[in-house]
């Protein structure tokens, strides 16, 4: 195969993977506008995320220029078309601070870092948390945000284009959920792993709250919007590793399950999971107790055993760790990518080689070429 790999070459791995009949692994870089706004070869405007939160033109900007970056740079080292598009495709993106922010947590928006939240539900404040009005939750502060942004994006983009392309911005849909542990340690810290034990019929009130108050705003965003679920439905709970596979399957798990047959009764829709850490041990049993399709990887992960134990048929997503891209040196990524891909992991033909987990800005250049050349070269099926 000629390099750089085409575009009509990369649509092709996705065809032949998606019709169940995969000739190579494909390659997937799945980033946020952090690999644009934290790395100083990119953003020129030296825009921050303070002013991204508080300013459409900026998130806007920050949007279109994010997406640049990922067509004209790091979509050469992925099956990720290359080049400019038809039409930008943009919309508001708030990182992991929407659920917390929304449940009263003020944000936290340090120079040189992705936007985070701070716990206040602490000590003796610990029940004021259920004084939030999950039954409105376009009412609520970043959801509140999100569509004030939006909707003044929407009308910037009337009429503009980028590089010679015109602008869509999208509704703003987060239909994902950070997961019932993770949220609960956003809003009462390390406390809430004590309250496990300590005080079981509140941890379980609060679990099944941020689960509703999850459930009520996809179905809201989605009314607003004039939209339905269609493709994938995500999850996540990275926490779920702070605790045992007994603990979660009786305290945590039931929440999981609830989110997905809420929002998509009938399994219509391709159900993700998504775990960081070393979190293989509760992959069989997510898939199993809520008929999981896909599963998403970070690291440390033993991924040949990981598809031993849920079988050819489930998707996994995963691969070199995300500190060796950034790190190592070319050799070492190119042979982790051959490890990866000669471990047993692509049996079934469901396996897309990612990064473990998520891009960070400043990877370099030479070693995310390592891995997708090692990807074409180790990645072939037939």
């Amino acid at each position: 195969m000629e390099w750089p790999v085409t575009n009509p070459e990369k649509q092709r791995v996705w065809e032949l993977y998606y019709a169940g009949r995969p000739e190579r692994v494909p390659v997937a870089l799945r980033t946020n506008d952090r690999v644009y706004m934290l790395d100083s070869r990119f953003n020129c405007e030296r825009l921050t995320y303070h002013d991204l939160f508080t300013n459409a033109q900026a998130m806007l900007i920050a949007q279109l220029r994010w997406q640049y970056v990922l067509r004209t740079y790091y979509h050469y080292y992925c099956d990720q078309p290359v080049g400019l598009p038809e039409c930008w495709q943009v919309s508001v993106f708030l990182h992991n601070t929407y659920e917390a922010w929304a449940l009263g947590c003020p944000l936290r928006l340090e120079p040189g870092q992705v936007p985070d939240t701070v716990p206040c539900y602490t000590d003796d404040r610990k029940w004021a948390i259920f004084d939030i009005d999950i039954e409105r939750p376009l009412q609520l502060p970043s959801f509140r945000r999100a569509i004030e942004l939006t909707e003044q994006m929407m009308e910037l983009a009337r009429g503009m284009e980028f590089f010679g392309r015109p602008v869509e911005v999208l509704p703003y849909l987060q239909t994902a959920s950070d997961g019932a542990l993770t949220v609960a340690l956003n809003l009462r810290g390390v406390e809430f792993l004590t309250d496990l034990v300590e005080d079981a019929d509140y941890a379980d009130r609060l679990l099944a709250f941020i689960t509703q108050a999850a459930v009520n705003r996809v179905r809201a965003l989605l009314a607003y919007w004039g939209r339905r679920l269609n493709g994938e439905l995500w999850l996540a709970d990275d926490s779920v590793v702070t605790i045992s596979t007994a603990t979660y399957r009786e305290r945590v798990l039931p929440y999981h399950r609830y989110f997905y047959d809420s929002l998509d009764p009938g399994h219509k829709l391709k159900r993700v999971f998504h775990l960081c850490g070393d979190a293989a041990r509760f992959f069989p049993i997510i898939v199993e107790a809520c008929n999981v399709d896909s599963i998403d990887t970070g690291f440390p992960i033993d991924l040949a055993r990981l598809r031993r134990a849920v079988g050819p048929d489930v998707e996994i997503c995963g691969g070199v760790e995300v500190g060796l891209l950034l790190k190592g040196t070319p050799q070492q990524v190119r042979e982790r990518t051959r490890q990866v891909l000669e471990s047993g992991v692509t049996a079934g033909g469901r396996f897309v080689l990612t990064e473990a987990n998520n891009l960070p800005p400043c990877v370099p250049e030479e070693n995310l070429d390592a891995m997708y050349r090692a990807a074409v070269e180790f990645g072939q099926l037939q």
